[in-house]
This record gives structure tokens, sequence and C-alpha cells, in this order.
């Protein structure tokens, strides 16, 4: 069981010694590369905020004009803008400690070999940092997958639009048809970005574990060493800019993402008086510790154009 509904107690929370550890992931590299909660990002007072304004030019052609034509002014045409956006939701979470759990931290459950410690001391602390932990590990799962929706109602969330639903049926997304992950796709990404505008000014490619053993063994090479073997590949150099490589546990499997750091950053809707992914205590009905944790944000995910993703990958 990861969770206790509802309030903590000395019954439902036992105390353990031993090493505090957990295999899930907590490490948030995309959302973290942009600043992470304590980031500086940016700042709105409306849920719905502009992610870029886009205007297109016509194809380029050869003017074919002569002197009499230039006589008379040619037909007048204007740029017409677009506007593309994202919206903050809200993250809140809630915990409800019994003082009795809490002025308990010395008796352990488990194994109790003598001059065992617990490994919570502070069980409120460790409550409150494990679940911003929690909260950042759905900020990135958000801002890589997160699906779109616009508040109409009270009763109507909004949910901020992640990297992969932005170039979902775009032309920077490139169908692997189960393939998988090679040089060829790669370039067919990268042309496909450059086709359709790419600025190609801080990109970093995040992928499952699975690829990034391939991304090592498509662009590796033996070490001039003959007593170190291996190889880990975080950089690889394209015809179109040098791309980090990063493994991140939020990637899907079959997908990776191809994005321009310069182009995202998290957007934050702060409380007046209060800021942004505060904790306050709630009403008390009893002898227990009750607090909320609240926050409003969403990704500032920039254009479409100037990132690039393969989708429907082999994962075996």
């Amino acid at each position: 069981m990861s969770q206790v509904s509802g309030q903590g107690t000395i019954w439902n929370l036992p105390n353990y010694a031993g090493e505090l550890i957990t295999a899930d992931a907590e490490a948030t590299p995309f959302f973290t590369m942009m600043g992470g909660l304590t980031g500086g990002g940016m700042q709105t007072q409306n849920f719905e905020f502009p992610t870029a304004s886009q205007y297109d030019y016509p194809s380029a052609a050869q003017p074919d004009i002569d002197e009499t034509d230039s006589l008379t002014a040619p037909t007048a045409t204007e740029f017409v803008r677009t506007q593309e956006k994202n919206v903050t939701q809200i993250f809140q979470e809630a915990i409800n400690l019994s003082y009795v759990k809490q002025s308990n931290p010395a008796r352990l459950s488990g194994i109790n070999t003598q001059g065992a410690v617990n490994n919570v001391q502070d069980e409120l602390d460790f409550q409150v940092a494990t679940m911003l932990k929690k909260i950042a590990r759905d900020i990135e799962y958000t801002f890589l997958n997160g699906s779109y929706q616009i508040s109409t109602a009270a009763n109507v969330s909004n949910l901020s639009r992640g990297m992969f639903t932005l170039l979902s049926g775009t032309a920077t997304e490139v169908d692997a048809s189960s393939a998988t992950l090679s040089k060829a796709l790669i370039q067919s990404m990268l042309k496909a970005m450059a086709d359709a505008g790419a600025r190609f000014e801080n990109m970093v490619l995040l992928v499952s574990a699975f690829d990034k053993q391939n991304i090592s063994d498509i662009y590796g090479f033996e070490p001039t060493s003959r007593n170190v073997g291996g190889l880990d590949i975080q950089q690889i150099v394209t015809d179109f800019a040098n791309v980090g490589v990063v493994w991140d546990r939020f990637i899907p499997a079959g997908k990776v993402l191809l994005a321009d750091m310069n182009y995202v950053a998290p957007v934050f809707q702060p409380v007046p008086g209060k800021g942004n992914f505060f904790e306050e205590p709630l009403s008390k009905a009893g002898a227990s510790e009750d607090l909320q944790i609240f926050g409003q944000i969403g990704l500032d995910h920039g254009p479409s154009f100037v990132h690039g993703s393969i989708i429907n990958l082999a994962t075996s």
C-alpha cells in the first residue's frame, strides 16, 4: 500500500528502522530543466495564457512584374496572426496526521533490534516533503503527456496540454510504425522539424530507458582505452544542432521527445497573499494536524514546429 486514504494514525502509518528508499521515480528531468517548483518560470493572473502568436508567409516565388504592371499598384495583402494557448490547472493534496501518531516516533513496527531508530523522526515533515515530490511527479507526467481541456464551469477542470498532445498529428510527429529507434528515424524527425521551421536553439532528446540504450548503440563507437568499456551517449551531433540526451522515466514506452528548451516554461498562477504551491492549515475537527498543499501551474510549450517526436516505436 503506497498511500493511506483519510487520516494518518499510529496504526495505519507504522514506523520502521532501516534505510528509507523508494523504487518509484523521483527525478523529474523535463520539469527540473525548467526550474521545477522553486524555479522562476512565468506567472499569470488568467488560467488561460498564450503560448505563441503565429503568422505564415506564402510560398516564395519569383515576381513577374513588367513596366506596364508597375504603373498600377498591386492588390493589397496583409498577414494574419493566430494565437495558440494553454491553461494552468490545479494540483491539490491534503495531509491529516493525528497528534498521537506524531507523538510516537519511538514506537517501531517490524524488526526491533536493539539500538534500532525510526527512519522518520518528524512524520509531518516527511509527509509534506514526500507530497511535494508526488506533485512534482504529477507535473512532469502532465507536462509530457497531459491532455487539454479548458474549464467552462466550476465543475469542469482545466487540464494543461502536454508535449505529446501538442505534437499529435503535426508535421513534426514521426510515426515509427513499430520499428526500433534508428538513426534514420531520428534524421526523419530532424528533417521534418527543419522543413517546418524549427530553430534548433537548445535541443534535448528525452527518451525511455530502452531507447536510451538504443541511442548508445546507434551513436556509440569504440573507446580508445583498452581497459575501459561501455558507452553513455549524453549528446549527439546532428546536421542542425547538438542534441542533449536525457533519460526520463515519465516518457512513455514507444515514444521519444525532442524539445527545444528555449521555448518551454512553467506558468504559475499564484493566489494573492499566499503565493503558489503553498502549505496552509485546514480547520480542525479534533486532535490532528490538518493541512493542504495547493498550486496552479500550466505548461507554456511554445509553437509545435520547434519540437519533434517519434511515436509507435518498438518497446523491446
